[in-house]
């Protein structure tokens, strides 16, 4: 999972130029444990924080949780309106802290999240929130481009991470992305008009801070399901057994 390494302070001036500089070990380490720092240079991603052998759900150990929030207090409003799939009164809430570069959350959203959207959340059975946790300026810059993306928020998020590997960590991911949001209907000026918003930027950056400070997510997957904290890339198998109980 994505270990979280604070204490960024790149303005809207330099992140546009830092998207061309940025080493792709930077950018690769981000989302991994100390031990898998080493591997920073395979771009394609990874295999989830706890993978699961193939079971029956009823064969599936449900994952432990690793601590517990206030609900209340973790929907409260932040700096920017969350971003939700599903119903407002579903049964479950699952919250979840993601970073555009990590590989296990690209891993995630191509492995799990497909079932767990029509298992769950397009049955009303569960909603959905992702919030932004950069830890690079590409990370940034690819949730800022997802919010420019308007109602295209999540499509925007999916093409992303399916797409991470050909532009995180290549030599300009600037001229990567920009031609990645073309597909999406950006122009070279809305491109660049989304990626010098100041405000949207401390924003972005506040949602991260808001979730280390109040939350203490420091990596990237983490989950909140009922209050209940999960850190890794979860395979369906694994959050189907933390969520039936709860239904």
């Amino acid at each position: 999972m994505n270990r979280s390494p604070f204490g960024q302070s790149l303005s809207r001036r330099n992140l546009l130029s830092s998207l061309a500089a940025v080493p792709a070990v930077v950018l690769l380490a981000a989302c991994s444990d100390s031990d898998e720092e080493a591997k920073a240079a395979d771009v394609k991603p990874a295999a989830p924080a706890t993978p699961a052998t193939p079971a029956t759900p009823a064969a599936v150990k449900v994952p432990e949780a690793q601590g517990t929030v206030d609900m209340a207090e973790l929907l409260k409003p932040g700096a920017l309106p969350d971003k939700q799939l599903g119903k407002d009164d579903a049964k479950v809430t699952i919250v979840e802290y993601a970073s555009m570069t990590c590989p296990h959350c690209a891993h995630f959203n191509e492995t799990t999240f497909p079932e767990l959207k029509t298992k769950y959340i397009d049955t009303g059975r569960a909603r959905y929130i992702l919030r932004e946790f950069p830890f690079d300026p590409s990370a940034e810059a690819g949730f800022m481009l997802a919010r420019c993306a308007k109602d295209n928020y999540f499509p925007m998020v999916d093409v992303l991470f399916k797409q991470q590997a050909n532009w995180v960590g290549v030599n300009n991911t600037k001229d990567a992305l920009l031609q990645i949001s073309k597909l999406a209907g950006f122009t070279q000026e809305s491109f660049e008009a989304c990626l010098t918003d100041q405000k949207l930027l401390d924003d972005v950056r506040a949602v991260q801070k808001r979730g280390a400070d109040e939350f203490k997510v420091d990596s990237t997957p983490t989950f909140f399901i009922n209050g209940k904290t999960y850190k890794g890339a979860m395979s369906i198998e694994e959050m189907s057994a933390i969520l039936d109980p709860l239904l």
